[in-house]
């Protein structure tokens, strides 16, 4: 594959390259006295030093004949010198912030590059949206790849989105200069099933010479994935057990293993690595999903890396899964992930390899970052109008919540959620019936839920009920709701869910919390109801209040909101609730809500 993503291709330097390594020319930049993490043979090498020229790198080794009266020298002072990070699997607006924002928080901590799924903002404002992150991204020194959009809806019939992608879109965007493959492959139905559409999505990808990702969320490592992986699927970050890791290795398939916000999965799937003498060469670390007060507490790939050291993975292990695994996933090891002649000069310096500590962070050889605040600094962007005016909604009543049911009381099918997981359960909870209508029930930490179609005005709403959010009193809302991003409300009373549906409405989107009639916290999230403009700080101050209110109002859940944004995405198991009702994802069938007797 081409890489676009460099300063300059390689065959436009060679020479420079080759005269820089034998001194005949002089280097624009020589690292020395650094203890390389060499991921290519997996060892650390002492006293090594690196000539860079072009943004790339023309030597590793002693680089004394390299260095002119225009060389700058940096004396590593011992420190270790690895490939800068890539997260393999990214969706940068779960953040909430813009692209230029989260490229100064990640870019800080180490990372270089970053392959993102902008599904979230596709599913709203269609390829426009993708293109509107992109451009965002060019002025910033983070590589940001993209893999399209796929699954846009995330499940065709199931809910109503913004828009549609269909193969002829991905077609089109398979001649981006920035794309080097396909985002999450979620519709494993469609896969497994051999329908044309999902299939024919998957082939101009692999027409066009480029990496298919996958979404494999089934605990089945058989003939299902198999045929998955068979249809072209390189890799899959849905491995929440060590064994499903392990199987999706097995056959050739890279397994991300995910620690991100909400979804706290390392501990159970490094095991994959650290129980199994296997070699780790498809294995990647990714974030997925990470809200801003996470990036700035912990940091991005280097405190996944570190937590993956906690878990025993070797340190030089753990950043080959950040580095050279990544790459070859991508098929860009040609390029990147290492520290080698001719690779793009993304590099970090670290003084401490167990923590991962980052002192220093070099893109195409220039310094982008150091001691965690980035130095470059780059130009701002707007998003245009039809970015900031996607809330497509009138005012919502009390009514509107209402589940009418005629008895004292009802069986129903309530989505019961697990802390730090992705997936759910279908519990049977038996409810109160309150002026006609089926009621929540927090004593049985029961709430009610509803899922509005905030795009085209189809005037479709879901309802239904979610245990597990310790929630006693108030509501909730958000217009992060994946993966069609309509606007979903959970509460304890019909109220406080209309006022708190009709905050947003009101801002554009984002999330809100309401206690007894009145508004308590609200993000307004008004780029496409899923960013904001604001700095990294400030959003992070703006989420960590949202934290504590939920605490206040009763939950126990790491980043609760997070959880909540998955209670409409129909390729989850087990149950889930969509703008057009309560979906079985084991069946991919709609059900009722009342049990039939």
């Amino acid at each position: 594959m081409i890489n676009k993503f460099c300063k300059k291709p390689l065959w436009e330097c060679t020479i420079k390259l080759a005269k820089v390594a034998t001194g005949t020319e002089k280097a624009d930049l020589v690292i020395k006295n650094a203890r390389l993490v060499n991921v290519c043979t997996h060892e650390i090498m002492e006293n090594i030093s690196v000539a860079i020229a072009e943004g790339r790198i023309a030597l590793v080794g002693d680089a004394s004949h390299c260095i002119g009266e225009n060389t700058r020298v940096i004396d590593a002072q011992n420190k270790y010198l690895a490939p800068a990070f890539l997260d393999g699997h990214i969706h940068i607006e779960s953040s909430m912030l813009s692209v230029g924002e989260y490229a100064k928080a990640v870019v800080a901590h180490g990372t270089s590059g970053v392959f993102i799924d902008p599904h979230e903002i596709c599913n709203v404002l269609g390829l426009d949206g993708v293109n509107y992150m992109m451009e965002d991204a060019k002025r910033t020194p983070l590589k940001t790849m993209l893999t399209t959009p796929s699954c846009v809806p995330a499940v065709g019939g199931f809910e109503d989105t913004g828009a549609q992608i269909d193969p002829e879109d991905v077609a089109l965007t398979m001649d981006y200069d920035c794309c080097v493959g396909l985002g999450e492959m979620m519709n494993f139905p469609g896969i497994l099933g051999g329908n044309p559409h999902t299939h024919a999505i998957v082939g101009e990808t692999l027409k066009a010479g480029k990496i298919p990702t996958g979404h494999y969320s089934l605990p089945e490592n058989g003939a299902g994935l198999n045929a998955y992986i068979a249809s072209g699927l390189r890799c899959c970050h849905e491995s929440t057990r060590a064994e499903d890791a392990l199987a999706k290795m097995r056959l050739g398939m890279y397994a991300m293993l995910r620690e991100g916000s909400a979804w706290h999965d390392l501990h159970e799937v490094a095991r994959a690595i650290t129980q199994q003498k296997v070699d780790s060469r498809y294995a990647c670390l990714i974030s997925d999903d990470t809200h801003p007060h996470t990036l700035i507490q912990h940091g991005h790939l280097d405190h996944i890396v570190k937590r993956a050291i906690e878990e025993g993975i070797d340190p030089i292990t753990a950043i080959q899964m950040v580095t050279i695994n990544v790459a070859q996933c991508y098929q860009l090891d040609h390029d990147m992930g290492s520290v080698a002649p001719s690779k793009c000069a993304d590099l970090v310096l670290m003084d401490d390899l167990n923590t991962c500590h980052v002192t220093e962070v070099f893109i195409d050889g220039e310094l982008v970052a150091k001691d965690g605040k980035i130095t470059k600094e780059f130009a701002p962007y707007t998003y245009p109008e039809k970015a900031v005016n996607s809330v497509h909604l009138d005012k919502i009543t009390a009514e509107d919540f209402k589940i009418p049911y005629d008895g004292q009381r009802a069986d129903v099918h309530a989505i019961e959620i697990i802390p730090a997981r992705v997936g759910t359960f279908d519990k049977i909870v038996t409810l109160p019936v309150a002026d006609g209508g089926i009621a929540a029930d927090p004593e049985q930490d029961v709430l009610k839920v509803a899922v509005f179609e905030r795009h085209k005005r189809t005037g479709t709403v879901g309802r239904g009920f979610v245990k597990g959010f310790g929630i006693k009193r108030g509501a909730l809302a958000q217009t992060v709701a994946h993966d069609a991003h309509n606007l979903l409300v959970v509460g304890s009373n019909d109220e406080d869910m209309a006022i708190a549906a009709n905050a947003l409405i009101e801002c554009g989107g984002g999330l809100v919390a309401v206690l007894d009639g009145k508004v308590i916290c609200i993000v307004p999230l008004p780029i496409a109801g899923l960013m904001s403009d604001k700095p990294i700080d400030e959003m992070s101050a703006s989420i960590e209040k949202m934290e504590k209110t939920w605490v206040q109002m009763g939950s126990t859940l790491p980043s609760p909101f997070m959880t909540m944004a998955l209670i409409p995405l129909a390729c989850l198991p087990e149950t889930r609730l969509t703008n057009r009702g309560l979906v079985d994802c084991r069946t991919f069938e709609f059900i009722d809500l009342v049990v039939k007797k």
